[in-house]
């Protein structure tokens, strides 16, 4: 090959500063949508079929927990992360590449992270101002009040996290199969 040839190759490959940038997007997007998806499919049944003030209780607590460093860059910079990988797209090219990672954090900007700022958070202070009733009916009420719409917008949540996470999967492969080719 010629030195022309094997230089446009090499420079039309994204840098491997881009192909990071998406895979922490990826595993960030990963790892909100698999915290949300638990809640669905595990979390939530086990708590509705627990005696109504153990769920209240272990709801309050795992709430009170969840505020931690280990959750943050997931659940705040999934769409920050996606922005520059954005960016980064952009610099080498690949507009197609570029719009699914912008869509992919307007996705779970909107979806994920507003919606739990919106309605999950307020819910979830409302519950943990709340003392555990003694009396299992009266505990039964507060159970049925909140599980049934927490579990709708965590759904809509888990719902817009999976989407965010496959268009990252887009936006990778975009970005890494182009190669140089306008996208």
């Amino acid at each position: 090959m010629n030195n022309v040839l094997v230089g446009s190759i090499i420079s039309s490959r994204p840098r491997r500063v881009e192909l990071g940038a998406a895979w922490a997007t990826i595993l960030l997007a990963g790892a909100i949508f698999g915290f949300f998806f638990a809640w669905v499919c595990s979390t939530m049944w086990g708590l509705d079929d627990a005696d109504p003030r153990v769920a209240i209780a272990a709801m309050q607590a795992m709430n009170a927990s969840v505020r931690n460093a280990v959750f943050f860059p997931a659940f705040f910079l999934t769409p920050v992360v996606a922005l520059v990988t954005a960016g980064f797209a952009l610099a080498v090219g690949s507009r197609r590449a570029a719009t699914m990672f912008a869509l992919a954090a307007l996705v779970y900007g909107l979806g994920g992270l507003a919606v739990t700022l919106a309605v999950s958070v307020p819910m979830n202070e409302a519950l943990a101002a709340v003392d555990v009733p003694t009396d299992r009916a009266a505990a039964g009420e507060v159970w049925r009040e909140y599980s049934p719409r927490w579990q709708a917008y965590n759904q809509a949540r888990t719902v817009a996290s999976g989407l965010a996470l496959l268009l990252c999967a887009a936006g990778l492969t975009a970005l890494a199969g182009g190669r140089g080719r306008p996208g």
